[in-house]
C-alpha cells in the first residue's frame, strides 16, 4: 500500500541548479521559504519533511504538446516507418477500431508514466474522430483528467482536421475539452481552415493551440495566425513550426517578429519531428526542429515537448521531459539552461499556468533528481526522483545498483 500522496512542509539540503544548497519550506500548494540549509528555523513532523541530500531541486517539468490519445499504440498498429503522411492515414486506420475504455487506459498509462518522471502538468491533444462516434477520445480524456485531479493536471485540446464538422469540435468543448486545435497547414486550403478553427474559438471564448506549418517545405500559415490573434486575450500557442526552421534569415525573422507581437507561445516537439521529417531526402537529410535559437534570441515565448511517444508518430520516447531537453541541445543547439527552462518554466508560461519553483510565493510544482547539477541529470536522466505537485508528494522512485568489485575477480593466471 503506497504512503502517497504526502502533504510536504519543509525540503532540506536540496541542491539547486547555481550549486547552493538549501532548505524550502511549503504552505498547502505554495512555496513560502526559502533560505541555506539549516537557516530556516522551522520544524515539521517527519512526515511532512524530505531530506533531499544528494538530489538537485528544479521546477517541475510541463508537457506544452502531448497526444495521450495515440500513445503507446506503436505495438499494436505495427504502421510502416515514414513520414507524416503514412503515420496518418495508419493512425486513422487503427482509430476506427478503438472503444473508449482503450483510449482510457493507454491515456491513463501514459499520464502516471510522465507523472512518475517528474511532469506535473500535461497539455494533451486528443483528436475528433470521424464516423459515428467523434467524441470517442474527447469522452476518455475527460474521464481521465478527473480521475487523476490531484496528482497530475491535464488540459484538453480538439484536434480536428478540415473534414471534422464545426459541431463536433463545439461538442467536444461542450463536454469539457479547454482549447481548439488542428492542423491548418494539412488543408487542401490552409487559410479557410485556419479562419474556421480560430471563429469557433473566438465564437466560444476558449484558447486555441494549433499544429502550425509540421514540414520542410510545406504551407506557411504562421503569418496569417498571427495577423488573426493579434489583441486576443486568451492563451494562443503554435506547435511544430518546422517550416520556421527552413526559411531564408530574412522570412524567418518576420514571422518570428509576427507571432512576438501576437504573443502566440511557440512549442518545438525535437524528438517526433526529427523522426517525421526528411525522410525523402537520402543525403544531406535536413533536421525537422523549428528555429529555436532565432526564437529565443527574439524573446518569443518559447516551450518544448515531447509529442507523440510510441505511436505511428514516433516510436520510441521516454515519456521523460529530459529526454527532450537533450535534444534540444544536441538537435537544436540551445545551452543546458535554456532547454530545461523550455520544459519547465518556458512551458508553464506558454499553457498560461502559474509561475512555480523554488522561488517564494511560487507554486510547490518541483523534481527532486539525484544528482550533483543540471548538466549531470540532463546527461544521465537518473531514475531516482521526487515529484511534488501542489505541495504534496505524488511519485516516488528509487533505484538499486550493483557492479562486481574487480577486486573479488579471479585473476587471469587463476583462470587458467
Amino acid at each position: 500500500m503506497t504512503s502517497l500522496p504526502q502533504s510536504l512542509v519543509l525540503l532540506l539540503g536540496a541542491t539547486l541548479p547555481d550549486g547552493s544548497v538549501v532548505d524550502v519550506a511549503i504552505e498547502g500548494d505554495t512555496v513560502v521559504a526559502v533560505g541555506p540549509a539549516g537557516s530556516l528555523g522551522i520544524t515539521a513532523e517527519p512526515a511532512e519533511t524530505l531530506d533531499l541530500a544528494g538530489h538537485l531541486l528544479l521546477t517541475a517539468p510541463a508537457e506544452p504538446h502531448g497526444h495521450l490519445d495515440k500513445a503507446l499504440s506503436w505495438d499494436a498498429i505495427r504502421p510502416p516507418m515514414g513520414d507524416l503522411g503514412l503515420a496518418i492515414a495508419s493512425w486513422r486506420e487503427y482509430a476506427r477500431t478503438m472503444s473508449v475504455e482503450d483510449i482510457r487506459t493507454r491515456a491513463r498509462t501514459q499520464a502516471l508514466r510522465m507523472l512518475q518522471q517528474g511532469t506535473t502538468s500535461i497539455r494533451t491533444h486528443v483528436d475528433i474522430l470521424l464516423g459515428d462516434e467523434p467524441l470517442r477520445g474527447a469522452r476518455a480524456l475527460v474521464e481521465v483528467r478527473e480521475e487523476l485531479r490531484g496528482l497530475v493536471d491535464l488540459e484538453l485540446v480538439a484536434l480536428a482536421g478540415p473534414d471534422v464538422p464545426d459541431a463536433d469540435i463545439e461538442a467536444a468543448i461542450d463536454l469539457g475539452v479547454d482549447l481548439v486545435g488542428g492542423s491548418p497547414h494539412l488543408a487542401p486550403d490552409p487559410s479557410a481552415d485556419l479562419q474556421r478553427l480560430l471563429a469557433i474559438a473566438a465564437r466560444r471564448g476558449v484558447g486555441v493551440d494549433l499544429h502550425t506549418d509540421e514540414s520542410l517545405a510545406g504551407a506557411v500559415t504562421l503569418g496569417e495566425f498571427a495577423a488573426t490573434v493579434t489583441d486576443w486575450t486568451v492563451p494562443v500557442s503554435a506547435g511544430h513550426c518546422v517550416r520556421l526552421g527552413t526559411l531564408d534569415e530574412s522570412a524567418r525573422d518576420e514571422l518570428i517578429a509576427a507571432a512576438k507581437a501576437a504573443d502566440i507561445g511557440m512549442i518545438a516537439n525535437p524528438i517526433t519531428n526529427l523522426y517525421l521529417q526528411g525522410w525523402e531526402h537520402p543525403v544531406s537529410t535536413p533536421r525537422g526542429l523549428t528555429a529555436a535559437r532565432a526564437l529565443l534570441d527574439a524573446g518569443a515565448r518559447f516551450a518544448a515537448g515531447a509529442d507523440n511517444v510510441r505511436d505511428p508518430f514516433n516510436p520510441l520516447g521516454r515519456s521523460d521531459a529530459l529526454e527532450t531537453a537533450m535534444l534540444l541541445v544536441t538537435a537544436g543547439h540551445l545551452t543546458i539552461d535554456e532547454a530545461y527552462a523550455a520544459v519547465s518554466t518556458g512551458a508553464r508560461d506558454v499553457m498560461a499556468l502559474p509561475v512555480a519553483g523554488v522561488i517564494v510565493g511560487a507554486k510547490a510544482e518541483l523534481l527532486a533528481i539525484r544528482g550533483t547539477s543540471l548538466a549531470d541529470v540532463t546527461a544521465n536522466a537518473p531514475a531516482d526522483r521526487l515529484v511534488i505537485h501542489a505541495g504534496r508528494l505524488v511519485a516516488r522512485s528509487r533505484t538499486v545498483s550493483e557492479v562486481a568489485d574487480p577486486a573479488l575477480l579471479p585473476t587471469l593466471t587463476e583462470t587458467r
